[in-house]
């Protein structure tokens, strides 16, 4: 694919316009590719992070931020690298201190145009110009750049001073070891749809994950795996997933929005509207243009507190399984009345 696919990925990307089908159909058919070859390749590598991967792909369709909570050498670091390598684009990562400042993330002012009296920064090889950006310990964030953080992850725009310019991120993953506790931080995470807990391995794979860690130390940090997926196929996936059909899953989800309310779980309906495009992405990299009551399975991770964790995935967990008994139910009565039919035909 050249620079036409390139322009117009952006430009349907820019202006959610509708998709001709033979675009769509291409877009499909690169999330089947990023499920099977990225995400599965990842899945051999990384032992029990199924579903962080899982997520990493729906985040990156969706181009939605995700959180990663959990301690230190639980492999938050090393799955969103993984990822980055196989993306042909640019990656940014930073370990964020209480003592960060913003030009740290963002590029220092350009000494040759300060000289001409403007204030340009030079962005080159910083976050400003990353397509895949990792901030680890994210709640280190402090005044100086929490409010340019805020809308980077918010509006995917860059503005300092009398800069502004629309950035090229695809999506950006945070890690931290806690959860806020700050206002000025809650506002931060509250700009993650996507939450996820990464901890330690079960004891029962822990063997797993020693053969997987010896033979990234003898065969290099990366297995083999096939080209990396182009930015402008990424901007391609992220399109097809406004022309997804999500009205088959309405009834259901408007249930569990009501169920998870009731349960003293704060979910606006700002977080409903925008947990919409996350459905369609989980449709998207199954291969399919409607979504189903499968795809309700990413609300699992729309929780604010720790304490939520278990109780949220028990609640959706609890939606699917009623509502797939009943489709279930209906396929085998199908099945038996054509079956009764054919019989009495003979």
């Amino acid at each position: 694919m050249g620079d036409r696919l390139t322009q117009s990925c952006v430009r349907m990307a820019l202006n959610n316009s509708t998709m001709d089908p033979e675009n769509f159909q291409q877009a499909i058919e690169l999330a089947r590719k990023l499920q099977q070859d990225v995400l599965n390749g990842m899945k051999q590598v990384f032992i029990a992070k199924d579903e962080i991967i899982d997520l990493l792909g729906v985040a990156l369709v969706a181009r939605e931020n995700l959180f990663l909570l959990g301690p230190p050498g639980t492999a938050k670091s090393a799955l969103v690298h993984s990822l980055a390598q196989r993306i042909h684009g640019e990656y940014f990562d930073y370990l964020l201190t209480r003592f960060t400042e913003p030009n740290e993330l963002l590029g220092p002012f350009d000494i040759r145009r300060l000289r001409e009296g403007e204030l340009v920064t030079n962005t080159e090889g910083m976050l400003p110009e990353a397509h895949l950006v990792f901030l680890d310990e994210l709640l280190n964030a402090n005044s100086s750049i929490l409010n340019s953080l805020l809308m980077i992850l918010n509006e995917r725009v860059f503005r300092r001073g009398r800069e502004t310019r629309a950035l090229p991120t695809l999506m950006l993953v945070g890690a931290s070891n806690r959860t806020p506790e700050e206002e000025a931080l809650k506002a931060l995470f509250d700009r993650f749809l996507l939450r996820a807990h990464c901890g330690l391995t079960p004891q029962e794979r822990l063997g797993e994950v020693l053969d997987s860690g010896w033979n990234m130390e003898r065969n290099g940090s990366v297995s083999h795996f096939s080209a990396p997926l182009q930015v402008d196929e990424i901007l391609l996936m992220q399109q097809a997933v406004t022309q997804v059909d999500v009205h088959p899953v309405q009834s259901d989800y408007l249930e569990l929005i009501q169920t998870i309310r009731n349960a003293g779980i704060d979910f606006s309906d700002r977080r409903a509207v925008k947990a919409q495009r996350l459905i369609a992405a989980s449709a998207a990299l199954m291969g399919r243009r409607h979504a189903t009551v499968s795809d309700l399975w990413v609300l699992r991770f729309m929780w604010d507190t720790e304490e939520q964790i278990e109780l949220l995935r028990g609640l959706v967990d609890q939606q699917i399984q009623n509502s797939e008994e009943p489709e279930t139910q209906r396929r085998i009565s199908t099945r038996c009345r054509s079956l009764g039919t054919r019989t009495s035909k003979s």
